[in-house]
């Protein structure tokens, strides 16, 4: 079983899923692969963690550059980017992931990823150098707001 679970992951998960089913309605098996099963539960959830921070790193990249370049036409569409993603990542959202994910963490590298950029040539403006924002303001707040508090004064 467990060539099959380098082999082909799918096939490999109908299979576990079968002699779960079986194992439930009280058969004794003895075919259940449980280490890579029990990595595989963990791997769910640090997969929806990661998906939740790529989620909000993207949202705050879209906040930064709208504080960066505020007089871009783009500025609308990287709100409305920004509110997708957090929509996104509001929906995703457990409230476990709380004291996991690292907002500073995301915050510095989306500004780092914004910092390297340039619009018409130009440079962004003055941006916040610690993140300025919590998550529950990210779920809660207006873009526009939240693209205000990202701008250095």
């Amino acid at each position: 079983m467990s060539d099959l679970y380098e082999s082909d992951i799918i096939l490999w998960s109908e299979h576990q899923a079968e002699a779960l089913r079986r194992l439930q309605a009280g058969e004794r098996r003895n075919d259940v692969d449980w280490d890579h099963l029990i990595d595989e539960v963990l791997t769910v959830g640090r997969n929806e963690l990661h998906a939740v921070e790529s989620l909000l790193q993207r949202a705050i990249e879209h906040l930064l550059k709208a504080a960066g370049w505020p007089d871009a036409q783009t500025v609308p569409h990287w709100l409305a980017e920004a509110d997708g993603f957090l929509a996104r990542a509001r929906r995703r959202y457990t409230p476990s992931m709380a004291q996991r994910l690292d907002l500073p963490g995301i915050y510095a590298d989306a500004l780092r990823n914004v910092l390297r950029r340039r619009y018409d040539g130009a440079p962004p403006q003055p941006l916040v150098d610690a993140c300025p924002l919590a998550l529950e303001e990210l779920f809660t707040a207006d873009v526009v707001e939240l693209a205000g508090r990202a701008r250095r004064h």
